[in-house]
Parts: C-alpha cells; sequence; structure tokens
C-alpha cells in the first residue's frame, strides 16, 4: 500500500462551518468565503466570484436538501488556494443538477475547477479557487 505524504512546504489551514440548511444563513458562508479569500490576498473581483459560486452552490444543495439539517462547510486555506467544500444530507433519490446545466456553468466559469459527488444520503460540491493574481508588495 502506498501512502502519499503531504507536501511539508505547503503550509494549510481548515476552517470548519455549521449553518442551517435554510437560505438565511447564506449570507453568513458568503462573508466567511470573502474574509477567508480576503487573507490569502485574492483581488476583490476573485473574492466576488468565490461568494457567487458558493451562493450558486448552496443553492444547488439546498434545492435537494432534507428539511432540518445542517450545511457543512469546509474551507481548506493553502498558499494561493481555497478550496470550498459544502456538504448536506439529502432527500432519498434527488440528485444535483446535470454539469451541462447554468448552474454548473456558473461554477465552472467563476472557479478554477468544480466538482460534485453524491455519496448514500449526502452530496456534497466542492469548488477550487487559485489566486491569479500575485499579492501586491509591502511598502
Amino acid at each position: 500500500m502506498t501512502q502519499i505524504m503531504p507536501d511539508p512546504t505547503i503550509r494549510e489551514d481548515v476552517v470548519l462551518l455549521t449553518v442551517p440548511a435554510d437560505g438565511g444563513y447564506l449570507a453568513v458562508l458568503r462573508t466567511a468565503t470573502a474574509g477567508l479569500a480576503a487573507r490569502l490576498q485574492f483581488a476583490l473581483d476573485e473574492i466576488e466570484d468565490l461568494r457567487i459560486a458558493v451562493d450558486e452552490a448552496c443553492a444547488m444543495l439546498l434545492a435537494i436538501a432534507r428539511r432540518d439539517v445542517d450545511l457543512r462547510c469546509r474551507f481548506v486555506l493553502a498558499d494561493d488556494t481555497l478550496t470550498v467544500q459544502v456538504t448536506v444530507p439529502i432527500v432519498p433519490g434527488a440528485h444535483l443538477p446535470a454539469t451541462t446545466s447554468f448552474a454548473w456553468k456558473v461554477l465552472t466559469a467563476l472557479t478554477t475547477e468544480a466538482g460534485a459527488e453524491t455519496s448514500g444520503d449526502e452530496a456534497t460540491i466542492r469548488l477550487l479557487a487559485r489566486r491569479v493574481e500575485p499579492p501586491s508588495p509591502a511598502p
């Protein structure tokens, strides 16, 4: 069995956030996304793109979520990337929109990578954003 070891030169921080699976709480996730992207010195337009992508991903998941459950969001911060993974328990037999749908076109246009999986009674959407512009040098 081969074990892949993490690269010690890449520092990653993980932030976990759980909110009720209700549209009224999406502002919390958008704000957290913007704050974490700003921490990585993403440009303002990159931050806004990621906020919109997270909002769209959550809307897709809320459409198939069971009632009275939580939406779990995992943010992984690396040197120049922010990965956002959103997971929610889903209604039996529910499916995410096809990857050819408008919603997926939005996600793929606004992020570096976007993907989804359904496992058992949960669905997850994973977004990766890579900082395009290097941070401004300190004065």
